[in-house]
This record gives structure tokens, sequence and C-alpha cells, in this order.
């Protein structure tokens, strides 16, 4: 994102590693299997009738994959010199999937935190929004200096 003002690298930037430092976190519980994500997925499964371990493993994977989009997003912000993607265009591109995948898993996140427990965590709750509220303000950046450039 060679376009960007300092602000709107410093926002890309910093929101696009804060996200995937929070994101390593629930990555590492459901791919480890840690109790409290474990009883989480059963709880959560059982409405969509679904083999709880499968539902965990996979989703285990597809935040392992944001958090590295997020991550790698991050670098491409405040390095764009050392990034392979020499090409404006494979930079938006990555940008975009990042923040797109991120704000839909979330969105999804949440929608799982009402509708398929007995109770939402609303400390998962409030990371899962300040993360639809990042990757909206990242994705509102990106269009933006797509069309001006």
């Amino acid at each position: 994102m060679n376009n960007l003002n300092k602000f709107e690298k410093s926002i890309m930037g910093i929101s696009s590693l804060l996200m995937g430092l929070v994101l390593i976190r629930f990555s590492i519980s459901k791919l480890a299997g840690w109790k409290i994500s474990v009883d989480a997925f059963i709880e959560m499964a059982k409405p969509l009738g679904i083999d709880p371990t499968f539902f965990r493993i996979s989703t285990g994977f597809l935040i392992s994959t944001i958090c590295i989009s997020y991550l790698i997003n991050a670098i491409i912000t405040f390095f764009p010199q050392i990034v392979a993607l020499s090409s404006k265009d494979k930079i938006y591109k990555f940008s975009l999937f990042a923040n797109t995948l991120g704000l839909l898993t979330m969105l999804g996140a949440l929608l799982s935190e009402f509708l398929l427990r007995v109770e939402p965590k609303w400390l998962l709750v409030y990371i899962a929004t300040a993360i639809v509220l990042f990757s909206i303000v990242n994705l509102g950046i990106i269009m933006k200096n797509k069309i001006n450039s």
C-alpha cells in the first residue's frame, strides 16, 4: 500500500498487527484443544448437529489463516519495500483479502455467540466487534487508495 499517508499507514499497520496478535491466542486454543475451547465447541455444535471436534479444528485453521494474513498485512503496510509482492495490485488484493476474510469470519463469530451459545461470552463479543470495526476501517482505507491510484 504505497499510496497511504502516514495516518492511514499507522491505522492499517497497527490495527492489522493488533488483530493478528489477538487472534494467535484463539488459534492456539482451538488447535491445541484447550478445555475452554473444547467445552465451547461442544455447546455450539449441538444446535448445528455437527461434530464439535471438526467444528473446533476447522475454525482453528480458519482463524490461523486470518491471523497470519493480518500479520502479513502489517508487514506489507510497514515495510512494502521488503515484500516480494512488488505489484501494487497484488498488495491491494492481499490487503483486501485479509480484511474481508477477517470481517466475515468475525461476523460469523458474533452470530455464533448469540445464536449457538446458551449465553454469549461478552469478552469474545467485544473482541469480535473490535476486529469487525478495525477491518471496516482498513477496507475503507484500501478502497479509498485503490480509487485514488
